[in-house]
């Protein structure tokens, strides 16, 4: 395992160190002085910067959409007795399990069809649905772990079903809630096949798909590449870094209806 750490943590180092050389090449070693000039001819090219705003667009929209989608498809699901639940539940494990490549083909033409290419919007609808199975399927797992009867003193106050799960379910399942956000971000923010094929202007790319287009057919600026690829990756760092505290609690503490 020691062998494996240093064979991922070497391309980190890369990385650091060529992002702030001048003189970047492939191979690693430390710079002769350490510069901010690949940062800055970076974030001087708008296309670096529209893309990133581009890409965090994407991904808190896709987000924003699973939280809520999920909520809500997922508490009839844990609070109801359905008569083909458990059928309907390893469907939608299936359809998790199915991949992206087997999707785009038709997920192109019906995109054709509804004249939503090189739409931004509906990258974040098709991607939202995309991820929304797996999602679903742990949003239903963290919604059983809240006690029914704290619902049921809700409604004896007279709340709704949609007021009880906003003012007493959510705030009990924020771990839940967190894990989830988290996780539509990461994967929109680093999803790069589907914003190539349904995205068509390069002025709309996101980071994910620009980032590759520093491989150009007139060689690569190691320099810049090294830095971009930094950049990239602070979002999901500093999220992961944000909701950590969220993260390591796991599913909801039980005895909240005791008392």
């Amino acid at each position: 395992m020691s062998i494996m750490a240093v064979v991922f943590i070497l391309p980190l180092f890369w990385v650091i160190f060529s992002s702030f050389n001048p003189s970047a090449g492939v191979g690693l070693k430390l710079p002769s002085t350490w510069v901010m000039e690949n940062y800055r001819s970076v974030l001087s090219e708008s296309k670096n910067v529209r893309s990133f705003g581009t890409g965090l667009l994407l991904s808190i929209g896709v987000a924003t959409l699973e939280v809520v989608v999920c909520a809500l498809a997922s508490y009839p699901l844990s609070r109801y007795e359905l008569r083909y639940k458990k059928s309907f539940m390893y469907t939608i494990l299936f359809m998790s399990c199915l991949p992206m490549t087997a999707l785009m083909i038709p997920a192109y033409k019906l995109f054709v069809m509804l004249h939503l290419m090189d739409n931004i919007v509906g990258v974040i609808l098709f991607m939202a649905a995309t991820q929304l199975p797996y999602n679903m399927w742990m949003m239903k797992n963290f919604m059983d772990q809240v006690s029914i009867e704290l619902e049921e003193a809700a409604w004896v106050d007279g709340a709704s079903k949609l007021k009880s799960l906003i003012h007493v379910i959510l705030p009990l399942m924020l771990p839940g809630l967190c894990t989830i956000a988290i996780h539509s971000f990461t994967s929109s923010w680093g999803n790069f096949f589907t914003p190539f094929i349904l995205l068509t202007s390069t002025s709309k790319y996101p980071a994910a798909v620009r980032l590759f287009q520093f491989f150009g057919t007139h060689g690569v600026n190691y320099g810049h590449l090294a830095a971009y690829s930094l950049m990239y990756s602070i979002p999901s760092i500093v999220l992961y870094s944000l909701a950590q505290s969220f993260m390591s609690k796991g599913f909801i503490m039980q005895g909240a209806n005791k008392g």
